[in-house]
């Protein structure tokens, strides 16, 4: 890394205009405070934030000059630098421009005698330049004098007496490309194979061979043929270190010949061209421009009156975009762009799980069309995302606004596509918008592109549906937007675009149809009366009884609602739709529905009227619909309490309308557990209980504690799922299989009421989550489910034995 002062010194010999440039082109190195002095500009320029956020401005040509001087470990002559890029007497030109453009981001500057040196962070940017490896003398320093004495030997070479003779000895015998192939031409074809990849593939090498060395030798061979070429110095195993065997830069420039050169495209790629006139431009770029200002301007209208909502991941989903897209008759591409770009604008913010239009998104609305968009559109220029992308590298659904870290190379590609199309000859556009992508990779190597498709499609689309990129060529809009000056760009964008239309032609036919973008006021009261049926260059909305209903229930009268249209109406209103609006009117409010907990109702009007007067029965909130009826907001039971807590004697009523039984059942306990039915048959075998309706016979209490009391202290067997005996029946060791969450205990007991056909008491989690207790009789088993009748829900039903969570037996009365 060089010091701050060999770039201070070429600072000071630039003239103004020279330092003004390299201020400009590295405009955030020189950001307030401002530097006092060259030294501290010169130590900005150096710094890795510096020099990183300088790297993604570069062209192809400049990162491969860039990384040539860093192959050949600056300073270098100009010289050097030509022959090992193969620069020709017709590219020595183009050389000398990228050098200058270098320059001009104090990248890379001529010291005093005229080497070539670079700012030390843009060196560190490559680990192996040109996929070579550090030269051997480097790769050599932990080398002791007896391994080089070895290598010496080998080559036969006689080896001197001191470790900086050997070294310099060996250097010296590598340095000549004509002595290396000459050694490698007698290696077995093993070590010529791995060193020829080696030298193809960098020295990175095969990453999936790397090995960690600690202490002593590398070991016997750690990939096929290292051995040879780690005795003769080809290749250099590090100690302490991950990694392969290392290729030295001066084997790999012998492999790879004296005709090799480090690449070097100092033209940009072409592309097939069209001739275009401005006229043919501006026509296209004005048509998409306006056609996306008014769709972005109903997106953000349908998010004004209901607020998407937010995916507990972040960001808005699939079906909040349909439900905005479909509002506002905008596909997915408008859709998302326009939210990014809005919410980039300060026009949308987080409104806690929803996102809703902030109070800035009212002053936009009231703007024209020219001056929304060109809010929306320098928002764009800056964007760090591609908001068109809807789907990731794995084809997967990607929500927008989403809140992603920046993304700087999405923003280089979006300035690349802008410095490509300007570069275009004068008149012409390419033929196909997709040959734009090759221009974009030459000017920015370093921008992102799509995961899937053409290079930088969806930057591509997006630019074209903001008028930016018309007839394959930059319009006006985007030669500004490129500029970055927001007067001109605000001038060319009223040039280009409409005013917002205040009035509407209205026909016979109940549509509504604006020409061009309808103004804030027309379109919020055409989408209060009407339903939008397309937007773009041409809105168009049409009337019908739903749409007038809608505005009647929103409070409006059908005399507002005809004056209202015949101010915005090129002409007067046609008859059908006055007819619809009168008639629409006159049903409207015919029926009404109150909101009632319970009705109460009765054969006395005056009792009636009584009950809506008291004040103690205030609380319930009574009111009358007719002299016999009145309706309660409390529920049935409390307002049955209420009224008999006053000396009334209401009664209840069933859905059917007869009159509630209200008897309270005597509670009885459940009867006992039965013992599991089925024994073990001699010999091992199984036998299955047969089943039966009978119960088991009653014992008595005295007698069963008698034995319980005599009968020895041993622990209960433990179950056959954890080392016991086996399952006393075929049935128990089905449920078992399938019911994992029960204990042995209640496997017992299930499978005993299946066998026995008793009813059985379970508590089961459905698919919901919801926990119920259920009663089941008539039990079929059909793993892995059980087929029952569900007393709860008086129904046979099929549950899943894995989600039964504990058994109890059942109080219930068999009957067959």
């Amino acid at each position: 890394m060089k010091s701050p002062s060999t770039l201070t010194t070429w600072l000071g010999s630039l003239d103004g205009r020279r330092l003004a440039r390299v201020l400009e082109t590295r405009r955030d190195a020189a950001s307030p405070p401002e530097p006092r002095s060259l030294g501290e500009l010169a130590d900005r320029l150096q710094r890795p934030g510096s020099v990183a956020l300088a790297l993604p401005q570069l062209a192809l040509p400049h990162l491969q000059v860039a990384e040539a001087l860093a192959a050949l470990r600056a300073p270098a002559s100009r010289d050097a630098l030509a022959e090992l890029l193969g620069a020709a007497d017709g590219t020595t030109g183009d050389l000398e421009a990228v050098l200058e453009a270098l320059a001009d981001h104090a990248l890379v500057w001529p010291d005093a005698a005229g080497k070539l040196r670079m700012a030390g962070p843009l060196r560190q940017a490559w680990d192996a330049p040109l996929g070579l490896d550090a030269r051997l003398e480097e790769l050599l320093a932990g080398t002791t004098s007896d391994e080089l004495r070895g290598m010496l030997a080998v080559l036969g070479i006689k080896p001197p007496g001191s470790k900086a003779q050997r070294l310099s000895a060996l250097v010296e015998h590598h340095s000549d490309p004509e002595r290396i192939l000459s050694v490698i031409a007698k290696a077995p074809a093993a070590t010529r194979k791995l060193l020829e990849g080696k030298a193809g593939a960098g020295p990175a090498g095969l990453a999936e061979h790397a090995r960690f060395v600690m202490f002593g030798s590398p070991g016997p061979d750690p990939e096929p043929g290292a051995r040879w070429a780690l005795d003769r110095g080809l290749l250099i195993q590090e100690r302490h270190r991950y990694g392969p065997a290392r290729l030295p830069a001066e084997v790999a420039l012998a492999l790879r010949g004296p005709d090799w050169h480090a690449p070097f495209r100092p033209v940009p790629p072409s592309a097939g061209l069209a001739p275009v006139t401005p006229r043919e431009v501006d026509h296209e770029a004005s048509a998409a421009a306006s056609a996306f200002a008014a769709g972005a301007a109903s997106v953000l209208s349908a998010c004004s009156t209901a607020a998407p909502a937010r995916l507990k991941s972040g960001g808005i989903g699939a079906r909040e975009l349909a439900r905005i897209g479909k509002a506002a008759q905008a596909d997915d591409a408008v859709v998302r762009l326009t939210l990014e770009t809005a919410h980039a604008a300060g026009l949308l913010a987080r409104d806690g799980d929803r996102v809703a239009p902030t109070e800035a998104y009212d002053v936009w609305a009231e703007q024209e069309p020219p001056e929304q968009f060109a809010v929306l559109l320098q928002a764009w220029r800056n964007l760090p995302l591609t908001p068109a992308q809807a789907r990731d590298e794995d084809n997967k659904a990607l929500p927008a606004l989403v809140g992603a870290p920046p993304c700087n190379g999405c923003v280089q590609a979006r300035h690349g596509l802008l410095a490509a199309a300007a570069q275009l000859p004068a008149g012409h556009g390419v033929r196909v918008a997709s040959d734009l992508g090759p221009l974009i990779a030459w000017y920015r190597p370093l921008a992102d592109s799509s995961p899937d498709g053409p290079p930088f499609a969806t930057v591509i689309r997006e630019a074209e549906l903001l008028g930016v990129l018309a007839r394959g060529a930059l319009s006006a809009i985007g030669i500004h937007l490129r500029a970055g000056d927001a007067e001109l760009l605000g001038a060319e964008c009223r040039r280009l675009l409409p005013s917002a239309t205040a009035t509407a032609r209205i026909g016979a036919d109940l549509t509504a149809v604006v020409t061009g973008t309808p103004s804030t006021r027309l379109a919020a009261l055409l989408d209060s009366v009407a339903d939008r049926e397309t937007s773009g260059t041409a809105s168009v909305w049409r009337f019908s009884a739903g749409s007038v209903r809608r505005a009647l229930d929103a409070g409006r009268t059908p005399e507002d609602i005809t004056a209202d249209l015949a101010a915005v109406a090129a002409g007067p209103l046609p008859q059908p739709l006055t007819y619809l609006i009168t008639d629409t009117a006159r049903g409207h409010g015919r029926v009404r529905i109150s909101p009632a907990a319970c009705v109460l109702h009765g054969d006395e009007p005056a009792l009636l009227a009584e009950l809506a007067a008291h004040r103690r029965l205030a609380t319930l909130g009574l009111r009358q619909l007719a002299p016999t009826v009145l309706i309660s907001r409390s529920p049935l039971g409390t307002t049955l309490a209420a009224l008999r807590a006053e000396g009334y004697a209401p009664v209840a009523e069933t859905d059917e309308g007869t009159v509630r039984i209200e008897k309270t059942r005597p509670r009885r306990a459940a009867a006992p557990v039965p013992p599991p039915r089925g024994s073990r048959a001699s010999g091992g075998g199984r036998a299955a209980a047969p089943r039966t309706a009978k119960e088991p016979a009653a014992l008595d209490p005295s007698a069963l504690a008698t034995r319980l009391l005599a009968a020895p202290a041993t622990a209960p067997e433990p179950a056959p799922f954890e080392g016991g005996v086996p399952f006393a029946t075929d049935t128990e060791e089905i449920v078992a299989g399938w019911a994992k969450r029960l204990p042995y205990a209640d496997i017992r007991q299930l499978a005993h009421a299946i066998d026995a056909g008793q009813a059985v008491t379970v508590e089961y989690v459905a698919t919901s989550g919801n926990r119920t207790v259920r009663t089941l009789s008539h039990l079929e088993l059909d793993p892995p489910f059980l087929e029952a009748w569900c007393h709860l829900r008086e129904d046979e039903r099929v549950f899943t034995l894995s989600r039964i969570h504990s058994v109890m037996s059942a109080a219930l009365e068999q009957e067959w």
